[in-house]
């Protein structure tokens, strides 16, 4: 194993300057001031006290951008987590989630450090499109409780708990409450379409505003509403209590290691998920920044933030595509500015935390909903026709399964249908086709004596019956050319041994050609050549046809 402990941070040692350092701290106050509702929403979500998503977007966002891989990336508590998360508190205990968290933050480690991160990429586009849109829908259900106002003393973390205990508390309902989350709602969209006009103008001012996300527009504007008129609706304050204002306190958690066994899979999908978002996430700041990221240090980072931000009352965090986006568009050059929104949001914790108990409910419930819209792909529902039945149902599936049953469940499937699918479609494009006289002119008046067939593709355990009905050929001497074949397992390797061997029972004879690279490699090392006679392994059809044929 040799890795390379090199954080992008470090690149920046040589040529960072004061203006470069200008632009990352205007850009890391901006975003700080962007995660604040998110971090606070996020964690309520999940089942969590506000703190623990202020204290893992300051702890886990400062560790990742000091030793990740991406330069503009910005790490924190993201949405896609809030189902697994909600599961397991609701299931095994906040003391389960931390263990299961710093499980989870090895596994990442270990996954950059044995290089897996350029594996991601080979994840299908169905799986993520599904369980992304999936997560979302799931986000959305689980806000509908603050966002009506219901009187609900615990919402159960499955689909159907949800649909059940919302169908039974809906009498229950607080016109204040829907009213606030509409109307933060409408605050959002509205400043997000003037954004995109302020943006272009031509006053400084005006174009400052627009860097101003909608969230935190409507979250000022509905605390004070809510404050100056007394409305009837839970506050942050409310439900629990004053947020604290000190710096986070070591916590072990209250577990039997026995507990291990039961969390690796909860572990293992944190993992997973925090890795895939992480580094769709550091490709997307790719593009918009022009840099280039290290998947494996990314991966690295991500582990080391997630092994200790839960023992400071944190949650999982991974990299966040939209505060990264509002990093870059900010003007963000380095990882310092991810540092610098670190520090930001832990200044305004350790100033601001008393104003955040008059934070109401279904204004974070509304900023949610914002967000699992935004985060879901959903015109791919609509191009879902264009695509070929496998590519539908993988999606479709993964999107089911994870509102309906599990991410975990959703995600196997998805990696299932979608390897079974891609072994169908190059066994299908695998071709075993015989060469005539016609198109081989050496061959004339010898077709009874020889025959000649190519091979294109992959011969591998998914079409192996290409070469077993090769043991029906007439001919006392087949000559195969392997100069199309692209792949070859063992499988395949196996196949033409036993055809090669029953050929040898039969006096009959088999000619090998055009075996080279991957192929040829494959074909050595399990001993093929060696189970062959000299003549019968030929570089090239040619020269395989005069080992074969009668002199002219």
């Amino acid at each position: 194993m040799n890795f390379h402990f090199k954080p992008a941070l470090l690149e920046i040692a040589h040529n960072y300057n004061r203006t470069r350092l200008v632009k990352d701290v205007v850009a890391g106050m901006t975003v700080g001031v962007v995660a604040l509702p998110l971090a606070m929403a996020f964690a309520m979500a999940s089942g969590l006290t506000p703190q623990a998503g202020l204290y893992t977007a300051i702890v886990a966002g400062f560790l990742i951008s000091a030793l990740g891989g991406s330069p503009v990336q910005i790490g924190g508590p993201a949405g896609a987590f809030i189902v697994i998360v909600y599961g397991i508190v609701s299931r095994y205990g906040v003391g389960s989630l931390i263990l299961a968290t710093a499980m989870s933050g090895v596994m990442l480690m270990f996954m950059g450090l044995f290089k897996l991160g350029s594996l991601i990429r080979f994840i299908p586009v169905a799986v993520i499109i599904g369980f992304t849109n999936g997560i979302a829908v799931l986000i959305a259900l689980s806000q509908v409780k603050d966002l009506l106002g219901l009187h609900i003393t615990q919402m159960p973390a499955d689909f159907a708990g949800m649909l059940g205990a919302l169908h039974r508390a809906l009498p229950s309902w607080n016109p204040h409450a829907l009213g606030l989350a509409l109307g933060s709602l409408a605050v959002m969209v509205l400043w997000q379409r003037l954004s995109r006009q302020w943006s272009k103008g031509p006053i400084s001012l005006v174009r400052s505003l627009s860097v101003m996300p909608g969230s935190v527009v409507a979250l000022v504007l509905a605390s004070s509403l809510t404050a100056l008129l007394g409305l009837p609706v839970d506050t942050l304050g409310s439900r629990f209590g004053e947020i604290p204002s000190g710096l986070p306190s070591w916590q072990w958690p209250d577990v039997a290691l026995d507990q291990v066994r039961v969390l690796l899979v909860p572990a293992a999908t944190l993992a997973l998920l925090g890795a895939i978002e992480s580094l769709l996430c550091a490709r997307v700041a790719d593009g918009l920044a022009r840099t280039r990221h290290d998947p494996n240090q990314e991966l690295l980072a991500q582990g080391v933030a997630n092994l200790v931000t839960p023992f400071v009352g944190g949650m999982p965090a991974t990299g966040t595509i939209a505060r990264t986006v509002v990093n870059v568009q900010s003007g963000a050059t380095s990882p310092v500015a991810g540092m610098v929104h670190a520090l930001a949001l832990l200044a305004i914790m350790l100033v601001a935390a008393p104003l955040a108990s008059h934070v109401p409910l279904p204004t974070l419930a509304a900023i949610l909903l914002f967000v699992a819209w935004n985060m879901g792909e959903w015109h791919e529902f609509a191009r879902l026709k264009r695509y070929r039945l496998p590519y539908r149902l993988t999606l479709l599936a993964v999107f089911v399964l994870t509102v309906v049953v599990d991410l975990t469940v959703a995600v196997e499937v998805g990696l299932i249908a979608a390897a079974l699918t891609f072994i169908y479609r190059i066994a299908s494009l695998s071709r075993c086709e015989a060469i005539s006289a016609a198109e081989l002119p050496a061959l004339q008046g010898h077709e009874d004596q020889v025959g000649v067939f190519k091979l294109q593709g992959a011969l591998f355990f998914g079409a192996v019956h290409l070469t077993e009905r090769l043991s029906t050929t007439p001919q006392p001497t087949l000559v195969l050319d392997f100069s199309g074949v692209i792949y070859l397992d063992s499988s395949g390797t196996d196949t033409l041994r036993d055809l090669i061997r029953q050929f040898k029972q039969d006096q009959r004879r088999v000619v090998l050609c055009g075996l080279a690279h991957q192929p040829l490699d494959i074909a050595q090392r399990l001993g093929l050549n060696a189970a062959m006679l000299g003549q019968d392994w030929q570089p090239d059809l040619n020269q395989a046809l005069r080992a074969v044929l009668p002199p002219p």
